[in-house]
């Protein structure tokens, strides 16, 4: 009988159960879609995604996801993808375009804290004055920790060495330092000397590299680190109205970075948790005398330095 009206055996013995079992009623065409769906938000679940997303614009589907797990969601935390539906369902997201990966994008870390830092120097600190300041930045390679995030009025040699002595003084000497090929770094593609950079590291038993000309993947770590500062505070400020306004709002951004925010690297763990300063102790940490003070000293003076 199945074959002579074109459908499967298994209609035709449905429709003889839904018979005896409603009459001819129970023959009427019905709706195919189930009864619920398992990654379906509760009403309040949706609403404190809403909630989050408006009060934190910055944060992504990821990171409500997070939040909602780690203070308590009422219900089975949902899924990124669905906290990604609920936003672009509301208009509170735009979708966003599908990236194509990168097959020759080789990921990489090293095997603990204070083993590498990368550093680099990034602009768009814009002054009532007309000028524009630089940040200059330093990451650690394992748990992502920002050690250097210092403003300048210009990224000069000097003004570079400054912050990276600071980040010495206050977390210890790192094993390795990763850099561009800036002529703050390094005189790699300059007159072949040694700049004050290379020299403190030198002689403080720090090896420099060097990235490949054109390749900032290589120091993709700080890199993704400009990238929320652009994004989350930077973006947000047209104009400043003076350096020490600007290091005080990086400050606090810097700490947050470290302290509060999940990172999906790390399996949304905390830089701060991963993060563990050089041994204590005193180290002796050999600088030019021009980073370490301006009267008439010798070629080099020595800071012993306790962290």
């Amino acid at each position: 009988m199945a074959e002579e009206v074109g459908v499967s055996r298994q209609s035709v013995h449905g429709w003889l159960r839904r018979y005896a079992d409603e009459g001819l009623v129970g023959l009427q065409d019905r709706s195919h879609r189930p009864d619920g769906c398992a990654h379906q938000a509760s009403p309040e679940v949706e609403a404190l995604v809403c909630e989050l997303r408006r009060h934190h614009p910055k944060w992504g589907s990821r990171r409500i996801a997070f939040e909602l797990g780690r203070h308590g969601c009422p219900e089975p935390v949902p899924s990124r993808m669905t906290v990604y539906r609920i936003l672009i369902r509301h208009g509170l997201m735009t979708p966003a375009k599908r990236r194509r990966g990168r097959k020759d994008y080789v990921r990489w870390e090293r095997d603990r804290p204070m083993e590498l830092w990368q550093m680099d120097i990034v602009g768009g600190i814009f002054l009532a004055d007309g000028s524009e300041a630089k940040v200059v930045t330093g990451v650690d390679d394992h748990s992502r920790y920002c050690v250097i995030a210092s403003v300048v009025r210009r990224a000069t040699g000097r003004a570079v060495c400054l912050a990276f002595a600071e980040a010495l003084r206050e977390f210890g000497v790192p094993e390795e330092v990763l850099t561009d090929n800036g002529k703050q770094f390094t005189a790699r593609f300059g007159n072949g000397g040694e700049v004050m950079f290379d020299r403190i590291c030198r002689e403080n038993g720090i090896v420099h590299r060097l990235t490949q000309p054109a390749t900032p993947t290589t120091t993709g770590k700080v890199e993704r680190f400009h990238q929320s500062l652009r994004r989350e505070l930077l973006d947000d400020v047209p104009v400043w109205p003076d350096i020490d306004t600007a290091q005080a709002a990086i400050t606090v951004f810097r700490h947050e970075y470290n302290t509060d925010r999940p990172h999906q690297s790390l399996d949304m763990a905390f830089p701060a948790s991963r993060f563990r300063p050089a041994e204590p102790g005193v180290v002796p940490v050999k600088l030019p005398a021009s980073v370490t003070t301006p009267v008439e000293p010798p070629a080099w003076s020595e800071l012993v330095i306790a962290p």
